[in-house]
């Protein structure tokens, strides 16, 4: 069985690096669900990715897993050379399905392209048009060319070019990936729409995602234990992440709950005390600092720095409430894994979202454009003990290991007899 991953996983990655030992608190959901396959009898799995640490395609064996690492220079841009490589890959290993996972990148094309006769499916992870057709919202033309920074302007590009990246993706290398590929599997209403009207003759399958197992203990959120007045969220460094809409509620969360605190997983993206830091300041850092100053909310927002699945859960218990604030996603791993603990969710109505919240037992949704009703969410939570037990029923059932993997292996099996006709 041939993974395609737009990323190598930890070990492979720690291997390269003359580390051979594991990374702690390494993982995500593609590496607990290829742990939990590795258990099957007779099965054998070759994991292969881009990788900007090899110059040809190279080989590793560590553990239980076969790796191939692809060399990278630009993971968006196609590369022809690949059609080779994944030619040489499977004269190799011989596979007898090959699952590429996402179609962020342009390497699962290539290997389409290569014309390989071997059962392929393909799993939607995000959905790159919708990215670059929301990429913006909450933010005015006025906002991006106001804050603008010289690292923008010049390395990265600008937001709206940012943008305009995703949507050309979509078209050139996601839309001919989703249209080439007769079996698909998807999790959501949403991306289940987004492939059935590109390719309406596509076999599509629903199969749910295994979280990491720390997530997996029993651990329940208790409003006893918690930090009062605290938000959490799991990212915020790009804009349709929407840490701009939270800083919009924030004022009216704040005459209510003074003391309140986003507390926000990773580096601090506002960071300045060395050059580096200031060089490569970003133009939507630029415009959340505008935000935060003109909000009154210095004090108020604070970065936990980098955080292992253990040091994550931590965060998820201490909190007093989740928030989601994407302008676009497909089924965000991190909101699964804050209601696998009952911790008081709230998310934006966009995309996927929706099925993962069908009710208020299971979290509260508003809509992405009105902070007012986000504020007003976040202060009821406040001034309320959460109930958590539908919630973390719902998806303890979601994310169920040995049902999530035994869907896994009917798919693989269905597609290889599928091929067989």
């Amino acid at each position: 069985m041939l993974w395609i991953t737009n990323i190598l996983f930890p070990e492979a990655n720690s291997f390269l690096l003359g580390n051979k030992a594991e990374l702690s608190g390494s993982g995500g959901w593609l590496v607990s669900a290829a742990e939990n396959l590795l258990h099957i009898e007779g099965l054998q799995l070759i994991v292969a990715a881009p990788s900007h640490l090899v110059k040809e395609l190279t080989k590793i064996e560590y553990k239980d897993i076969i790796y191939y690492a692809l060399p990278c220079t630009n993971e968006r841009k196609y590369n022809h050379e690949y059609e080779e490589m994944w030619r040489k890959v499977v004269s190799l290993e011989t596979p007898s399905i090959v699952h590429i996972h996402g179609t962020e990148f342009s390497h699962g094309l290539a290997f389409i392209r290569a014309n390989l006769t071997i059962p392929t499916v393909l799993s939607i992870q995000g959905i790159s048009e919708e990215i670059g057709k929301h990429y913006l919202d909450g933010m005015s033309l006025c906002d991006v060319y106001r804050n603008i920074t010289l690292f923008d302007l010049f390395y990265s590009g600008s937001l709206l070019k940012q943008k305009k990246r995703y949507l050309n993706h979509g078209e050139k290398v996601e839309r001919q990936m989703i249209k080439s590929i007769n079996h698909i599997v998807g999790r959501t209403t949403f991306d289940k729409s987004h492939v059935l009207t590109l390719n309406p003759t596509a076999q599509y399958y629903s199969c749910n995602e295994i979280l990491r197992s720390t997530f997996y203990d029993g651990s329940v959120w208790d409003y006893d234990s918690c930090n009062q007045h605290t938000i959490f969220l799991s990212q915020s460094a790009y804009p349709i992440k929407g840490l701009h809409q939270l800083l919009k509620a924030m004022p009216y969360i704040l005459k209510q709950y003074p003391d309140t605190k986003i507390r926000i997983a990773g580096s601090n993206i506002f960071a300045s005390s060395t050059i580096k830091q200031k060089l490569v300041r970003s133009t939507y850092v630029k415009y959340l600092e505008r935000l935060i100053k003109k909000f009154g909310l210095e004090g108020h927002v604070q970065f936990t720095g980098p955080l292992n699945a253990e040091q994550m859960k931590n965060e998820y218990l201490n909190c007093n409430v989740f928030v989601c604030p994407s302008s676009i996603e497909n089924s965000p791993n991190s909101l699964a894994e804050a209601q696998i603990l009952g911790v008081p969710c709230i998310a934006s109505y966009v995309g996927g979202i929706p099925d993962m919240i069908p009710n208020k037992d299971c979290g509260l949704l508003y809509r992405y454009s009105n902070p007012i009703m986000l504020a007003y969410f976040v202060c009821n939570v406040f001034a309320s003990k959460w109930e958590s037990t539908s919630q973390v029923m719902l998806a303890t059932d979601r994310h169920n290991i040995n049902l999530n993997i035994q869907n896994l292996l009917s798919i693989y099996h269905t597609i290889i007899i599928d091929s067989e006709k």
